[in-house]
């Protein structure tokens, strides 16, 4: 037989070399085993989830799996060190470092179940996610990662004997001056939140804003950026946004037309009476379009009109304006036919003899 009894005889530093064995043991058993959770456990719960219809559980695992080698280094590290003798201040800083990745690992879990779980949430119900955008995500995900930084460090200055309870009390008198200081910029702040969380609007909607329209094209933190029609960068604050009127064209589904013709007072009633008719036949024989009524609705100064009334269904503007052109074309192709003469204002001027 081995023997082995010179391991309990030979000593290092205040420790025999089973000591040393017996923390490698120790070491080396949790490093594997959290390993093989990763990369057996958690990496087939991953294929189990894609198969579910709820992402909730695809989230978590994604975050988990951001936990990888130096987490397990450093955890097991300090789980060793506790079966051999060191001096204090060893302990102190593998304590120190594992508390520091392990914070790094916890805030990295929290950006990608925020991340994520805002992406589900702003893309539930829609087919497409061209429209995501994730800058509020990101807002999000960077001040909850503040929030962790500071609690980690002010228990790294507590367990280091510093009294926290004077720094936490300048901050809250510090944090009341800034607010006071940045209201209007705090104003946006929460008004990009309702925006985040109401969506009245997202990335690529056309909004008519009063006299201004355009394309969305990011909404930031204090304002949101437009692209209007002529080109330009139109810059709001996420406030105003809040406290106006929008209207918002990308919710359009179709679009209603309203219009009148008018048609000269010497136009007989038989061809009055023609008139709906013809208007329905060309309306209905346009696609995409559907027709809703055709009246003869009063008589003006100079002319007697017909209010039309149909619907396209569309809610690109392009297409719109396509649709209106080839039906005015073929009403004016029309009455060219039946010899239906449109009036004009007219005007009768007396002169004094």
């Amino acid at each position: 037989m081995i023997d082995l009894s010179f391991m309990k005889e030979a000593s290092f530093l205040g420790n025999t070399l089973d000591h040393y064995l017996y923390a490698l043991l120790v070491f080396a058993g949790i490093y594997i085993g959290l390993a093989l959770i990763r990369g057996l456990v958690l990496v087939r719960l991953k294929v189990v989830a894609k198969k579910t219809k709820n992402k909730f559980d695809d989230t978590v695992i994604n975050a988990l799996l951001k936990i990888n080698w130096p987490f397990f280094f450093f955890v097991s590290l300090l789980s060793a060190i506790r079966y051999v003798k060191t001096i204090e201040i060893v302990n102190e800083i593998a304590f120190y470092l594992t508390v520091f990745v392990i914070t790094i690992y916890v805030v990295r879990v929290l950006r990608v179940l925020i991340v994520q779980g805002s992406h589900a949430f702003n893309t539930r119900g829609d087919k497409s996610e061209e429209d995501y955008d994730d800058s509020l995500t990101n807002v999000m995900a960077t001040i909850i990662q503040a929030l962790v930084w500071l609690g980690v460090v002010l228990f790294l200055l507590s367990n280091v004997g510093v009294d926290i309870t004077t720094a936490l009390a300048g901050v809250g008198v510090g944090g009341i001056a800034i607010a006071f200081a940045l209201q209007n910029v705090l104003s946006d702040l929460f008004a990009s939140f309702s925006i985040y969380f109401d969506k009245p609007f997202k990335k690529g909607d056309f909004l008519v804003i009063g006299t201004d329209s355009g394309i969305v094209q990011k909404i930031g933190l204090k304002s949101t950026r437009i692209k209007t029609l002529q080109g330009e960068e139109l810059v709001v604050s996420n406030k105003e946004l809040t406290e106006t009127r929008i209207n918002n064209f990308k919710k359009l589904e179709r679009r209603r037309v309203v219009f009148s013709i008018g048609v000269q007072y010497d136009t007989g009633i038989k061809k009055m009476e023609k008139i709906p008719d013809l208007i329905e036949k060309i309306i209905k024989n346009a696609k995409d379009v559907e027709f809703d009524r055709c009246h003869f609705k009063e008589y003006a100064d100079s002319s007697m009109n017909f209010e039309i009334v149909f619907y396209i269904n569309s809610s690109d503007y392009k297409f719109y304006m396509d649709k209106r052109q080839k039906i005015n074309m073929k009403i004016l192709e029309t009455f060219n036919k039946e010899k239906i003469d449109f009036a004009f204002p007219s005007r009768t001027v007396y002169l004094k003899k």
